[in-house]
């Protein structure tokens, strides 16, 4: 497929499927399996069904003489010379072009599994060559795919990169649980980065670990993003119902204007606590909330935050969305950003060797994101993070308070919410039809 040629599609892919769980941790089988009940399993009825859209022509402007395409996939070991036989390119001097010449330096590296195409007409003659070296890569657009393309021109041939924005799709999949979590994920086709995301968004109401049970169901709309009919990347969840245990869980993401985006469950409530615990992760507590003696005034005053010992450099990561309220170096401080979070919270983190690059007052910080790093500026006698938690500007213990639970959305948010809502819940419920109408086969 050229360039020239490629339409915006919307494809819908509906598989049934298993459930693969993986988030930031190497876990193995043994410990994703399924908890099996002590009965024998029942036979399980399993179909799968995919909907695509007939491919669009391969050469745009040439309906008439159409060539024919040939493509084969890189094996390890192959070589160009191997490559052009089994396309059937028997081209004079092709070999040496592409095994010399700078500008066709991409076919240089064969990576296994990537694709090499060949256009050839009514007379066997190569119309052009195709190298798709790098089928999906990210950019600020969203996914592109770059290829080497080489061409006859005149005795010789020119080869030259070209690149395509892939095209992004909406895919919907829903699935039950039979057997593993690792067996789910060869029997759905759905990319590990899109399961690993499932089990990130619900991890905190669903022990992915422990509480799976076999029946247990899901239901996912998703981005996908596609070039010549194969997916060469993935954007993120749209949304997502899961049902373990006879509990149903919902997502989806919503995001208002230019501020960052959340999961909600359907009924509006954000699916991640308001605030983390701590801000940086493997350390110690070396002083707590309270009245201490100062390690360098040497008299005893009132501790308002908690330090966090750790090497210099450790990462510190914002506890909860905000927007930078201070950033710069204030007395005993030392390098210390300010964050004004929602309502009347607002967080402190003192004592860094450096902050996060290109941040500035005024900008806007989701949880989790990278703020600075731990250092000893300031008054400290070594490297640690002084955090503070603060109500009404007034800091209290962290440690003890009990933090904000998950926000919900404002009364200003919930039309257009609904409106996000109202657009994904039919493809769920549509899943689940599908689901209960199989189960019903089945059972007959």
């Amino acid at each position: 497929m050229t360039p020239e040629a490629t339409q915006p599609q919307y494809r819908r892919h509906i598989t049934r499927s298993l459930l693969f769980a993986a988030g930031g941790l190497f876990l193995t089988a043994a410990a994703l399996a399924v908890v099996q009940p002590s009965a024998p399993p029942e036979p399980v009825f399993q179909a799968r069904q995919t909907l695509d859209l007939p491919p669009l022509d391969t050469q745009a402007g040439h309906h008439d003489e159409a060539p024919y395409i040939a493509s084969t996939r890189i094996r390890r070991g192959d070589t160009v010379a191997e490559l052009l036989n089994r396309l059937g390119v028997k081209e004079s001097g092709l070999l040496a072009f592409l095994t010399h010449d700078e500008r066709a330096r991409s076919i240089y590296k064969l990576y296994p599994g990537r694709s090499v195409q060949a256009a050839l007409d009514d007379q066997g003659r190569m119309v052009w060559l195709r190298y798709a070296h790098t089928p999906g890569a990210s950019v600020k657009s969203g996914i592109e795919s770059a290829w080497l393309e080489v061409r006859p021109e005149g005795k010789g041939y020119t080869a030259q990169e070209r690149t395509v924005a892939a095209i992004q799709e909406t895919r919907i999949a829903e699935g039950e649980i039979t057997s593993s979590l690792f067996g789910a994920a060869d029997e759905a086709q759905i990319p590990d980065a899109i399961t690993m995301e499932m089990v990130d968004i619900l991890g905190s109401r669903v022990d992915f670990l422990k509480d799976l049970r076999k029946g247990d169901r899901f239901r996912i709309v998703y981005d996908a993003y596609m070039h010549d009919g194969e997916e060469v990347g993935t954007g993120r969840i749209r949304a997502l119902e899961f049902i373990n245990r006879g509990k149903t869980y919902s997502a989806v993401w919503f995001q208002r204007g230019k501020e960052p985006g959340g999961y909600y469950d359907f009924s509006g409530a954000s699916l991640k606590g308001a605030f983390l615990r701590t801000a940086i992760k493997f350390t110690r507590i070396s002083s707590r909330f309270g009245m201490r003696k100062h390690p360098i005034h040497n008299k005893w005053i009132g501790h308002k935050g908690v330090d966090y010992a750790a090497p210099s450099g450790t990462p510190i990561h914002a506890t909860a969305d905000g927007t930078v309220e201070f950033i710069g170096r204030q007395n005993g401080y030392g390098n210390v950003i300010i964050l004004k979070n929602f309502g009347k919270y607002s967080t402190l983190y003192a004592h860094q060797s450096r902050f996060a690059k290109g941040l500035k007052k005024g900008d806007r910080v989701q949880q989790g994101q990278l703020i600075g790093y731990v250092g000893a500026t300031g008054w400290a006698t070594g490297p640690h993070l002084h955090y503070e938690f603060r109500i009404g500007k007034k800091p209290v213990d962290p440690l003890s308070v009990d933090l904000p639970v998950a926000r919900t959305l404002e009364a200003a948010d919930r039309k257009a919410f609904q409106a996000v809502v109202a657009r994904y819940q039919p493809q769920i419920e549509l899943m689940a039809r599908l689901q209960d109408s199989r189960i019903q086969l089945a059972q007959r």
